[in-house]
């Protein structure tokens, strides 16, 4: 069954509520701290702002690496870069500061939903409830949402590289969120990074973690990543996102494996499956598959240059229009055309045929 999560309702007595004089900020207006999430990096709790009586998320580093510098910088990049791309598939950020024990923390909108990854097992498992309310024109639909985020990403320079279904919300009117952009790399940008942590990266070698710290995800790495190449571009986020389409398509992970050494071998070395052969149930259409390829094509220069570019095909494919990389045979045209003008054919066959019994009738 799926838990529906839902917001107090709001009261005159929560609106209305006098600030007192001695007003609290900072840290110290902030409610007690209940754990939310736990990654590799940070923890995030949900508390309750005692100015504005709301319910936010909390996210401060793990207590062993406060004093780390990377990942000081990029706990700093990544609030900074959350709230500097505002589209409306990102979270509003609200605060970034210090507590009273000099820690850093940041505080954002708590978002009340389900993530991508629990709903493409849900499906996996065949649950009804989450079959109905998630077919495959709405998972498109979200995946094209997630596109626009990335796109206006890579427009700003911000390349997220750590696209995976778990980092993608789903809240309970629709609303689709692209979250934690703690690995996002930036480009070059000042304001955003600092550059002794650009530099750093440049000679960082991400396909051998140290211990106990995960820099992306294995299974939803592009190549480059697992690689371990270091000058990364925004066609790393097309792979990722070629993946999470896979994935809406089949139900299946692409690859699996025991450990990381397994899973890139199968990244790097192993042909990938295609949609309609390992889920020959779905009846997946051919063209959504040649969309599905060319993601996730392993050399980069030879997938979408630019996000925008699956984008514009998820969008055709939605519209009922031909996509720019599936070469449709006569057949197919034919009844790609007989099907988008059925309506229109129907109606003169029968304006025809009324006009041919009114004739017979007036004989």
């Amino acid at each position: 069954m799926i838990k529906e999560h839902t917001e107090k309702t709001l009261h005159t007595r929560d609106t209305d509520h006098l600030l007192p004089s001695a007003w609290k900020s900072g840290s110290l207006k902030y409610d007690e701290l209940k754990t939310l999430a736990e990654g590799g990096t940070g923890k995030l709790y949900t508390t309750t702002d005692k100015n504005l009586l709301r319910t936010v998320a909390y996210k401060t580093l793990h207590a062993d690496l406060r004093d780390s510098e990377i990942e000081t910088k990029r706990f700093l990049r990544e609030a900074r870069v959350t709230a500097n791309i505002q589209p409306p598939g990102t979270l509003p950020v609200y605060e970034l500061g210090r507590d009273r024990e000099g820690q850093l923390f940041f505080t954002m909108k708590k978002v009340e939903g389900r993530d991508l990854r629990q709903i493409l097992l849900d499906l996996r498992h065949e649950i009804p409830d989450v079959m109905d309310e998630f077919p495959l024109p709405r998972l498109l639909d979200i995946l094209i949402q997630v596109c626009q985020t990335i796109a206006y990403a890579h427009d700003v320079g911000v390349i997220h590289r750590d696209l995976k279904p778990a980092n993608v919300i789903i809240g309970k009117f629709g609303e689709v969120y692209v979250l934690d952009w703690g690995l996002a790399k930036v480009m070059g940008s000042p304001s955003l990074s600092s550059p002794e942590l650009i530099e750093e990266e440049e000679n960082a070698d991400f396909s051998l973690p140290p211990v106990g710290r995960h820099y992306g995800t294995p299974m939803y790495m592009s190549p480059e990543i697992a690689r371990g190449d270091a000058k990364l571009d925004h066609r790393a986020d097309v792979f990722s996102l070629g993946i999470m389409l896979f994935e809406i398509l089949t139900h299946r992970f692409l690859v699996e494996g025991e450990d990381f050494v397994e899973i890139k071998k199968k990244l790097l070395e192993e042909p990938f499956p295609l949609p309609r052969k390992i889920a020959p149930e779905k009846s997946i259409p051919k063209d959504l598959q040649a969309i599905c390829v060319k993601a996730l094509k392993r050399n980069k220069e030879e997938r979408y240059s630019a996000v925008t570019g699956l984008l514009a095909d998820l969008q055709r494919f939605r519209h009922d229009e031909e996509v720019s990389v599936y070469w449709y045979s006569g057949w197919e045209k034919l009844t790609r055309w007989n099907h988008r003008h059925a309506y229109s054919i129907l109606s003169i066959l029968s304006a025809l045929a009324g006009a041919g019994i009114y004739a017979l009738f007036q004989k």
